[in-house]
């Protein structure tokens, strides 16, 4: 991946696009067809769809709140839409040797061209948010999305051995989104994954804070449930298992805030209530609640991860 650098009059692709691209990512097709589906095919031909949750849901949200940008969409939701473009191109792939792909405005299908296109020299940096993510967690500042693409971005590599441990349990991830749509009220849930041990499956909504646990994430993990349960599990039958990150609550009191755990051995207020409201939740849905805080390790910056036993 690659930065936007305004001053860069040599950006790939730009003359050609006519725009900056302000993030460039390579990526290589793992099959290519020639006919497209369109929006119509996708979304509203509902002749074969047997219940609502089958639906493309996730891309329906899109178009109802109007933005650009990625979305992520469900394993199924993936299965469908290759489905129906296979279907469409009656299952023939066009073979890509050394030809370069084109998509041809008239016909309206991706063709292959003979004309070559320059390799790609330009400049490949990574994006490292974490620097960023100390300073606003040391300025008091929020710092949620951050926190997010932290996650996001290393979830099951070896950068973070604290975070893949309370996350992953040993299991394999198959499925990672962010700012995942769950409703037409426009909800999304900060990161969602699901893992896969054996023939079992583990469907992992967190909730993501920059500032402590409150009774207000656990509401969030509610509605999060609730639409997972009657659009995610049908589709793909496993366990739910929601999780919450927060901001690491201070052991002992400070100054008069009332936002600690223990008063000497004893459970404060505060935490004590939110056990309860955590308990409360547990029991309803039938699951328990993995309470994840964070805090940066100031002896090498770095941020660390404990789960939290209540």
């Amino acid at each position: 991946m690659a930065f936007y650098d305004p001053n860069d009059r040599m950006q790939y692709l730009k003359s050609e696009l006519n725009k900056s691209l302000t993030f460039r990512v390579i990526i290589e097709p793992y099959q290519v067809y020639s006919i497209g589906v369109t929006e119509w095919e996708a979304l509203d031909d509902i002749q074969h769809i047997i219940s609502p949750n089958q639906m493309l849901w996730s891309l329906i949200y899109r178009k109802l709140k109007g933005n650009r940008g990625c979305t992520p969409i469900t394993s199924y939701e993936s299965q469908r839409l290759c489905n129906l473009i296979r279907t469409k191109n009656n299952r023939k792939v066009l073979e890509v040797g050394g030809e370069q792909l084109t998509f041809d405005k008239k016909s309206e299908r991706i063709k292959l061209v003979n004309r070559s296109q320059p390799d790609y020299n330009g400049r490949k940096i990574g994006i490292n948010i974490l620097p960023r993510l100390i300073r606003k967690y040391r300025e008091n500042k929020q710092f949620e999305h951050h926190l997010e693409a932290l996650i996001s971005q290393n979830l099951g590599t070896i950068n973070w051995p604290s975070l893949d441990h309370h996350l992953l349990d040993k299991k394999e991830m198959v499925w990672l989104g962010n700012q995942v749509s769950c409703g037409v009220g426009m909800q999304r849930i900060d990161v969602l994954f699901s893992l896969k041990k054996e023939e079992q499956y583990y469907h992992c909504p967190v909730e993501l804070k920059s500032t402590f646990a409150s009774k207000d994430n656990i509401r969030q993990l509610k509605r999060y449930i609730d639409w997972m349960n009657q659009y995610v599990v049908p589709n793909l039958p496993g366990d739910i298992c929601p999780i919450l990150i927060t901001r690491k609550i201070p052991d002992n009191q400070v100054g008069r805030k009332k936002e600690f755990k223990f008063n000497s051995s004893k459970r404060s207020e505060y935490f004590q209530n939110l056990t309860n409201n955590l308990n409360e939740f547990n029991r309803e849905y039938g699951c328990k609640v993995r309470f994840i805080e964070y805090f940066i390790d100031s002896s090498n910056n770095n941020i660390i991860f404990e789960k939290i036993d209540y």
